[in-house]
């Protein structure tokens, strides 16, 4: 092949650069391939197959069905594209996932996942940032604000809600009337109840509380003014020791004892062990979520409870729960973005999450689905004012999973509880525990 003639030293760079990409194209398909982005970025084809990996239920088949519908909709809508859903194990969602973010060629395009993962995915790079994306989402306009917190990291969406949960507290229709009672107007009313309970019927916990039940012991902690952590920068610190976050430990754990729950039974119980408690008649009242009314339905108080808002510190309060639920995200690696992007509006939407909930009890995370699911069910009413009283959630934060895994709330519950440590040297240890996995497991600048 003959030179250039005439060329200076950086075109002649770059006619030898061409030269050499056309040889190299000899040598295999591969060669000339098309490159992933630099950072993780995927592409935006516009045909093709694209990749869903949801959650599998314990019945999966209203989910599944719902879900083919939805998707049958948006095949409709895209001529030329498919998509193909896998059910994934929850318990080993996080290294199936994690594996995904390190082999693109095998992730999926859109993903469900935990709200308490949205900052650790972050962390990792696997979820694409929506925050353009969804920014004229109609549906978007009616997202709760605590399950839309739940996506954002640093002012930024990486997903949509898909469904919220919350907790409120059960109580026995016969017990309460055979014993003349009402439902507890606050916390301290909730406390007396649950004695004036065990002593008339010692054979029933008055509340069946765990020690390792975490999401049972934040409204008190938060209906008492305190919290676990605030926000410092691009990290938390841990508030967990502040005086007003201690009077709510003290709260809780006044419940365990030989007048309500023995620590000798409760201390280690958690949050399943305390549903089925109650599901089972050991229980006067339990604190339980809107996805434990099957369980109660299938258990022995079938017909025999019903459901009020957990009651905060003074009466006419609703004491703030623990927002709860799952939410739809989209790969970085994903070569389909838009195309993904327009899926996850699917089957995120309003038409797919009522649909989940009629047919899962799922309870949607747009105000206004959930409000029409509670005039169809009046058993949601609870939840649904609960919610709208404001729920909390834990720190957005890498950190929390960290947290989460060395039981650094149950643990601090359980010292109290047990009467190794009181409050205040239980809570103090817990903040020093906290405080070293933030700092340890902060978000990328």
């Amino acid at each position: 092949m003959a030179w250039p003639s005439t060329t200076t030293s950086a075109s002649l760079r770059t006619f030898v650069l061409v030269v050499v990409g056309a040889l190299l194209c000899t040598a295999g398909a591969g060669a000339c391939a098309p490159r992933t982005p630099a950072g993780g970025a995927g592409g935006d084809r516009a045909t093709g197959t694209l990749r869903v990996w949801l959650f599998r239920e314990v019945d999966n088949t209203p989910k599944a069905a719902v879900v083919d519908e939805a998707v049958a909709a948006f095949e409709k809508a895209h001529r030329g594209v498919r998509a193909e859903v896998t059910y994934i194990p929850v318990e080993t969602r996080a290294q199936r996932i994690k594996a995904a973010f390190n082999d693109p060629r095998s992730a999926p395009d859109v993903v469900e996942y935990g709200n308490t993962d949205t900052a650790g995915y972050v962390r990792d790079g696997g979820l694409a940032d929506l925050t353009a994306d969804l920014a004229a989402w109609d549906d978007a306009r009616a997202l709760d604000p605590a399950a839309k917190r739940s996506v954002t990291v640093d002012g930024k969406l990486y997903g949509a809600p898909l469904l919220v949960g919350v907790r409120a507290l059960y109580y026995r229709t016969d017990v309460f009337r055979e014993l003349g009672l009402k439902p507890p107007a606050t916390l301290d009313e909730l406390a007396a109840t649950a004695r004036r309970v065990h002593a008339a019927r010692p054979g029933l916990y008055g509340l069946a509380v765990g020690g390792a039940y975490t999401y049972a012991a934040l409204p008190f902690v938060w209906a008492h003014g305190g919290d676990v952590a605030e926000r410092k920068g691009r990290s938390y610190e841990a508030t967990v020791d502040d005086p007003a976050a201690r009077r709510g430990i003290a709260a809780y754990t006044s419940l365990f004892g030989d007048h309500n729950c023995p620590a000798s039974r409760c201390a280690r119980m958690t949050g399943n062990e305390t549903v089925q408690a109650f599901a089972s008649g050991k229980a006067a009242m339990a604190i339980a979520g809107d996805f434990s009314h099957q369980a109660m339905e299938n258990g022995k108080v079938k017909g025999a409870y019903a459901v009020v808002p957990l009651p905060g510190t003074r009466e006419g309060r609703i004491a703030p729960a623990f927002a709860g639920g799952n939410n739809l995200g989209v790969l970085r690696s994903s070569t389909h973005r838009t195309l993904a992007v327009d899926l996850l509006k699917t089957l995120a939407g309003k038409r797919t999450q009522a649909r989940l909930f009629d047919a899962m009890g799922f309870l949607p995370a747009f105000t206004d689905v959930r409000a029409e699911a509670a005039r169809k069910r009046p058993f949601v009413e609870p939840f649904v004012r609960t919610l709208a009283a404001g729920a909390r959630s834990v720190p957005v934060t890498p950190a929390w999973a960290a947290i989460d895994a060395g039981q650094v709330l149950p643990t601090l519950l359980q010292e109290v509880v047990s009467g190794r440590e009181d409050v205040a040297a239980a809570t103090a240890g817990a903040a020093r525990k906290m405080n070293a996995a933030f700092r340890k497991n902060g978000l990328r600048s």
